[in-house]
This record gives structure tokens, sequence and C-alpha cells, in this order.
């Protein structure tokens, strides 16, 4: 539970006026990578010794997943599922990797998507939709991608509550850590090295896919260009999506392409897009999303070192299963859409 560990000495750093981002705790010597308002969150972890914390934050995060599984059948349009169920299917998620990874690792994930899931799927008018995706996206930036989805939907309020929310926790964090903010907004917001090596088959973003196929460790312009096309394809998707449920996954698999990093456990959102597939009754679908969620295939292939970046042709697919995912979901919205208009002109 190595986060763990951070996030307390985050806490313990801003308890103490020390620099938040300058030192590094474990073995891996990992430090600080989150926004200051993320920081003050985290102060009370201090008060738990580490043996107790680690216990608190392992019964948090299975009572979030349990949360997660409810949000994820609510997007599906299902009704509030009986606690049995509940609990089965959080038993049987916690065999996904995303899951597995987030408890093993003591990350934060679960609660972001639960923050962004629950003001996602309140009902229309509900007071104050879109306070906790703007919370969820200062607390770690990438939620902050689900404010467009809400002005590309035409939730136009509900997106510019999101964006107060979100600049209220960084005024906030500006107030209480003035120093840490200016360090961090004018500077380790763009030092993405520090969050770790982006090449390593642990990174299942697409720099991550498209620096392990070109063998580079500094993809540069065939990344920033790759990425650009991604995010506007992507966004697009969400625009045009037929229905909620596909623009929120459009926009979370978006999400999680374009940033520089993202960690195999940052894949929670594979709990929801479960969902959404069995409820369609999608049950092939749903099988074969289950099996590459469990496979991990990513940790089957050569890792230690550089060997990252010497895989061969074939182990390209299982060095990158969830970034190939995602684009093969992108590509069969396209293609129901196309099939579906063509029906519309036929039937015209």
């Amino acid at each position: 539970m190595a986060d763990v560990l951070v996030y307390r000495a985050e806490g313990a750093a801003v308890l103490d006026g020390r620099d938040l981002y300058g030192f590094t705790v474990t073995e891996w010597r990992l430090p600080a990578t989150y926004p200051p308002f993320a920081a003050l969150l985290f102060t009370p972890l201090v008060w738990f010794p580490v043996p107790v914390l680690k216990a608190v934050v392992l019964g948090g995060n299975l009572v979030l997943l349990a949360w997660l599984v409810q949000l994820s059948a609510r997007l599906a349009g299902r009704t509030r599922l009986p606690r049995p169920v509940v609990c089965a299917c959080a038993a049987l998620a916690l065999w996904l990797e995303p899951v597995f990874q987030t408890l093993l690792f003591g990350q934060i994930n679960l609660a972001l998507v639960c923050l962004v899931l629950w003001d996602l799927t309140r009902a229309p008018g509900a007071r104050g939709r879109g306070v906790a995706i703007g919370i969820a996206a200062g607390i770690k930036l990438t939620p902050a991608l689900f404010l467009v989805h809400l002005a590309l939907r035409g939730r136009y309020r509900e997106a510019g509550v999101g964006l107060a929310a979100f600049v209220g926790t960084a005024v906030v964090g500006a107030l209480v850590l003035p120093a840490a903010s200016v360090d961090f907004w004018t500077r380790r917001l763009f030092e993405t090295g520090r969050v770790g090596k982006a090449w390593i088959v642990d990174n299942q973003s697409l720099q991550g896919l498209v620096a392990r196929a070109l063998g580079d460790p500094h993809p540069g312009p065939a990344w920033a260009l790759t990425a650009v096309a991604v995010a506007a394809a992507g966004l697009w998707l969400v625009r045009s999506a037929p229905d909620e449920r596909t623009a929120v996954l459009l926009t979370a698999g978006t999400a999680l392409l374009v940033s520089p990093i993202s960690w195999s456990h940052h894949w929670v959102w594979c709990v929801p897009l479960l969902a959404v597939a069995l409820a369609q009754g999608q049950l092939r679908a749903a099988g074969l999303l289950g099996l590459l969620f469990t496979a991990r295939t990513m940790w089957l292939v050569p890792h230690q070192g550089d060997l990252d970046l010497r895989l061969p042709w074939w182990q390209q697919l299982a060095a990158s299963p969830y970034p190939l995912l995602a684009l093969a979901l992108f590509g069969a919205v396209q293609l129901s859409a196309r099939s579906s208009s063509a029906s519309m002109i036929r039937y015209a």
C-alpha cells in the first residue's frame, strides 16, 4: 500500500509546514503529485498508526467498491440492487485487475469514480449537480474532463457549477498553502516524469502504448499528435453519443487515453463498463471484458528494466490491453452510429 504512505506523508508535510513537493517516501522514492487541495484532505491520515491506516483504507475501499457497483447499475438504467447482489458483484469485481491493484496500492481511484458517477447519475434538477465532479478534479486533475462532458451534453449550468467548485479547490489550496500552490500550478503540473516512467507496462495510456510500440521512452510529437487526434475524436463521440451512459464511458476512456500516465489501477471504470454491457444484454461482450480485465496480460510480458521498450510485435497487444480496448470501443461506437444513420436513411 505504497500510495497510502505517500498520502500520509503529504498530510504530515502540511501539518509540519514542510515542502509538499520536496520529499519522497518508500523504497521507490515516490513524491507527492496531486494538487495542494488533496494534501489538505490527507491531513487526517496522520492521526492513524500505519498498520491501522492500512486497515482503514482497505475497509473504506471495499465500501466504495460496493457503492461503485450500485452507481454502475444506476448508470446502466437499473433500479437499486438488493444488498446481497451488490455484495456478490463487489466480490467478483475484486478479481478485476484495476480494482485489485487499487486495493493493493491503497489508491483513491474508487473514491474519485464514485464522486463522478454519483454526480452524473443524480436526478435532473438535483441541487448542486456538478460540485462533486469539480471536487474530484481538484483532488486529481483527470476528472476535469467530465466538466467538458457536461458542456458537450448541453448541461451548461452543471458544467459551470463544477468549474466553480474546481476553482474553489484551487483557491482553498492557495489560501492555506500559497507556496505549494505556486509550485504546483506553475511547475509540478508539467513535470509528468515525477509520476513515473511513461513507457513501462504499468502505464496503460496512449503515451505508454506509443512509447512501447516505437521502442522510444520519449515519443514526443508521435504521442502528442496522436493524443490530440484521439481527444478530438473521443469528445466528438461524446457529443454525438445516443445516450448518457455511452457518453460517460466515452469520456472516461478519452481521459484515460490522453492522460500522459494512466496506471493500470486507474482503469476502475471497467466496473461501470461491465455493468452497462450486462444491462444491455451483451453477455458475450461482458464475458470478453471480464476476461480482459482479469487476465493481467501486461504483467506476463517481460517488463524488468527497459525490457518494456524491446517487446516484439506479438507482445505489444498483451502489453497495452486497456488503451487498445478503449480505441476499439471508440471504433465500435462510430460504426454503430454510422449503421444507425444508414438505417434511418433507408427507412426514409
